[in-house]
């Protein structure tokens, strides 16, 4: 007898196998939130003392703005938006690793609940930079050909 597809899909199990890659996937996305965070917090040091480099440099007349303090909002606002995927990949380590500890398809659930967010924000934000490479470029073409 053939069941409907989502009774099939809610009968899926994971073998030993699926587990162990699972485990060692949750380790190393652990590792890379780790280092995203460390990424950020050299982000957010930086931004502190973008102002104090900057103010060091000598600035050309043709900057009307304070170029220390544009770096200080520009890194800033690196450091916000690199901390969304970041937080995901230790959201799905956390949740994933206590899934496979506790055997609950709830948690097993949301780990992948927010393993799609994450890749959802990482290919939203990949879109928008191509899609601002792609103006630069056509930009760049039409004030080229007017001089």
């Amino acid at each position: 007898m053939i069941g409907n597809p989502i009774t099939q899909l809610e009968q899926l199990t994971l073998n030993s196998n699926a587990k162990s890659f699972l485990k060692e996937t949750a380790k190393w996305a652990f590792f890379l939130s780790i280092m995203g965070f460390i990424g950020i917090g050299f982000l957010v040091i930086l931004a502190i003392f973008s102002n104090i480099i900057f103010s060091a440099i000598p600035q050309a007349k043709l900057v009307p703005f304070d170029l220390g303090f544009a770096m200080t909002i520009l890194y800033l606002l690196f450091a916000v938006l690199y901390f969304f995927p970041v937080y995901y990949l230790m959201q799905f380590s956390t949740k994933m690793k206590k899934a496979l500890a506790t055997k609950n398809d709830e948690t097993l659930a949301e780990s992948f609940k927010v393993l799609k967010s994450h890749y959802k924000f990482i290919g939203v934000f990949t879109i928008i930079a191509m899609s601002l490479y792609i103006m630069l470029i056509v930009v760049s073409i039409i004030s080229g050909s007017l001089l």
